[in-house]
């Protein structure tokens, strides 16, 4: 589009982040203005599991995270054999949910990024019934191979947005909210970049 950028159209299929099904198919549109500001994004998705299953999935993991007597600690999630405690399974797949927003605000037409490794984690026990933790996770930018720290604070309580707010190493500006604006799963997280959750 003259003086504004490019535009993509896209077809794409989705898979369910832990059990590898099929989630869904997606046409979207994407435009990458010239400015540095995100992409104007316009998507729909039909989606093969129900919204009863998902929350119920959403429910299953939240359980699972309230039913802790002690806070969720850990570091290097994976570890360097690609080994995954049980124990901090939910917080990995809460760390997923979450970086996935901030590769998709970081991400531009040349740049791209995936999630390394959580590099630390810390769940804060609240007294209302939202969980939180606090990430230090590792994303992989594309093309340039590097790996940027960023530091990730999410809350979240099923049937609400999930809330993230975050700092990258090579920012110079402040936390940034990434709070989403639709009601969102973390049990049934999305393999592509830009999902709603």
């Amino acid at each position: 589009i003259p003086n504004s950028g490019h535009k993509y159209y896209l077809q794409f299929t989705t898979e369910d982040y832990e059990s590898g099904e099929n989630a869904g198919s997606c046409l979207a549109t994407v435009l990458y203005s010239k400015t540095k500001s995100p992409p104007v994004v316009s998507i729909k998705c039909t989606r093969t599991k129900d919204q009863k299953q998902t929350q119920e999935e959403d429910n299953r993991l939240y359980q699972k995270i309230r039913r802790q007597t002690k806070p969720i600690i850990g570091n290097n999630i994976p570890d360097s054999y690609g080994n995954i405690e049980p124990a901090l399974e939910p917080a990995w797949t809460l760390a997923v949910a979450g970086s996935s927003y901030i590769m998709w605000e970081k991400s531009t037409e040349n740049l791209g990024y995936f999630m390394a490794q959580v590099k630390s984690v810390k769940q804060w026990m609240r007294k209302d019934d939202f969980i939180e933790f606090d990430y230090t996770v590792l994303l992989h930018e594309i093309p340039t191979q590097e790996i940027i720290p960023c530091h990730m604070r999410l809350t979240w309580l099923p049937g609400h947005p999930l809330k993230v707010k975050y700092f990258c190493a090579s920012e110079n500006q402040g936390l940034e909210d990434g709070s989403g604006m639709e009601s969102g799963s973390a049990a049934g997280i999305l393999h592509e970049r830009g999902a709603n959750f």
